[in-house]
């Protein structure tokens, strides 16, 4: 169930302005992104939106994404992994894929089920495995065209 390219580590907190501070203070950034999302989600429950502070950490090639959930039943996933302070928990790790369509026939063969997804046609997409039985975290997919890539700090 490794598909794609790892580029990323995720980690949720309660407070994104904190660790991005923790970025700058011990990391060789290269990039940092900064921003709060309203995004549309599918999880097996139903849809929803949820409400997401993020910041894009780039360590050359390597990409570490800082999720701070604020509002939305959506944001479960996310909201249960909190630490009880405001430091960082590992999360998932994100794989980038060529090919959304290959992507998902691949994973619909495996026994991980599919626990959120979401995107947009044509410019970004994006789903979480629960790979926890076996990684003990949550794997995503990304697939994006070139442009939005590019406007995430990939290169």
């Amino acid at each position: 169930m490794a598909i794609g390219q790892h580029y990323q580590n995720a980690y949720v907190t309660r407070n994104v302005d904190k660790a991005v501070e923790g970025f700058r203070k011990w990391a060789d950034t290269r990039l940092i992104l900064e921003t709060e999302v309203e995004v549309k989600l599918w999880t097996p429950e139903g849809e929803g939106v949820g409400v997401q502070k993020l910041a894009f950490v780039w360590v050359d090639d390597l990409n570490y994404e800082l999720i701070e959930p604020k509002s939305g039943d959506v944001l479960k996933i996310y909201k249960e992994a909190l630490p009880k302070g405001d430091e960082l928990a590992f999360h998932h790790v994100c794989h980038r894929v060529d090919d959304w369509d290959e992507t998902m026939a691949h994973i619909e063969k495996n026994p991980f089920p599919v626990v959120l997804k979401g995107g947009t046609p044509d410019m970004l997409q994006f789903c979480y495995v629960d790979t926890r039985p076996w990684l003990g975290h949550f794997t995503e997919y990304i697939w994006a065209n070139p442009e939005r890539w590019k406007q995430l700090g990939g290169r």
